[in-house]
């Protein structure tokens, strides 16, 4: 899917680095905000260690004028990647108030980054909301067929998600791709699949995330991105590189732990440290072709691990990778 619509612009073929706010512990789940740092120090470690891009983060993080948040990226010469939304598609009394809120940030990315360097824009980042149902929360990482969504709640996740896509398009013509997510409804292979097929490509491509997908399948399987991406890569707009320990992967499911305990315990670890087969992926990427951001994301909650530390570290490890 071009990164481009509308706007009649070249992309070149290239692959670039970002971070994002999420591996300093800004995430986007209530009760969450205690111990976060602030943006400018966010983004001047994010630059320090060697990357050129960054996402939006929580509305209210980093500045919702479009002139003071373009001032701050041009200033840093960063690249705005997209910004992350969370909707409760299932429920359809849901879909007006996620139409509001992506149209809202879709507004702000667009006036502050309509279009960088070579041709990208920025884009919305749907997922279901993460981390709000006890029982998808509770069996991360360990999710069978029974708290999955009915045939009905499917087609409203669906009608919704494409509502809320096609509302972005026509009011800023950013695109939509959609974040499959650990403690969400879409988490397993099977349940991104499905929702692929009931949703239309031609307005929601989907992000890679390779440490959501390992862990959210039940296994460690190092060659599942790989797979996911081989089979979806015309879908595929935006990847996620974030790996899986897979010693913790099996606590977490032995021990019955919800998915905010896992990640405490850093089931997303520092890359190279886990299960996924990064040099397989990054193989795969640069032979197809892939044109795109590559968003490193080592979830911490807030006040865990040395974010900056670790940042440094993953972007070592994908220099060993050609990227």
């Amino acid at each position: 899917m071009g990164d481009d619509a509308g706007q009649g612009a070249v992309v070149l073929k290239v692959i670039r680095i970002a971070n994002a706010p999420c591996s300093w512990g800004t995430l986007e789940f209530e009760g969450m905000q205690g111990g976060q740092i602030g943006f400018a120090q966010m983004l001047d470690e994010l630059c320090e260690t060697g990357y050129i891009g960054t996402d939006l983060g929580d509305w209210g993080f980093m500045p919702t004028e479009p002139v003071a948040l373009q001032a701050e990226l041009v200033q840093r010469q960063l690249g705005m990647v997209g910004a992350f939304v969370p909707v409760a598609l299932r429920h359809a009394a849901a879909h007006a108030t996620g139409v509001g809120a992506a149209v809202r940030v879709a507004r702000l990315l667009s006036a502050a980054a309509p279009m960088d360097s070579v041709g990208h824009r920025p884009m919305i980042v749907l997922a279901d909301a993460n981390g709000t149902d006890p029982i998808r929360t509770l069996h991360a990482g360990r999710v069978v067929p029974e708290f999955g969504l009915s045939a009905a709640e499917w087609r409203i996740a669906a009608v919704g998600a494409e509502r809320i896509a096609r509302a972005v398009r026509e009011a800023t013509g950013l695109q939509t791709m959609f974040h499959h997510h650990c403690a969400g409804f879409v988490e397993t292979p099977a349940e991104i699949e499905y929702f692929l097929a009931l949703t239309d490509p031609a307005l929601i491509g989907l992000v890679l995330d390779s440490g959501h997908l390992v862990y959210g399948s039940g296994g460690v399987d190092s060659q599942l991105p790989v797979m996911f991406f081989e089979r979806f890569a015309a879908r595929i707009g935006l990847v996620h590189f974030k790996d899986c320990q897979p010693g913790i992967a099996a606590q977490a499911r032995a021990e019955g732990l919800d998915y905010f305990e896992a990640v405490r315990r850093g089931v997303f670890c520092e890359l190279g440290q886990g299960c996924v087969d990064f040099p397989a992926l990054a193989h795969a990427l640069m032979q197809s072709g892939y044109s795109g951001w590559i968003v490193v994301e080592q979830d911490v909650l807030p006040g865990m691990g040395t974010p900056k530390e670790s940042a440094a570290r993953n972007r070592a490890y994908i220099h060993t990778l050609g990227l």
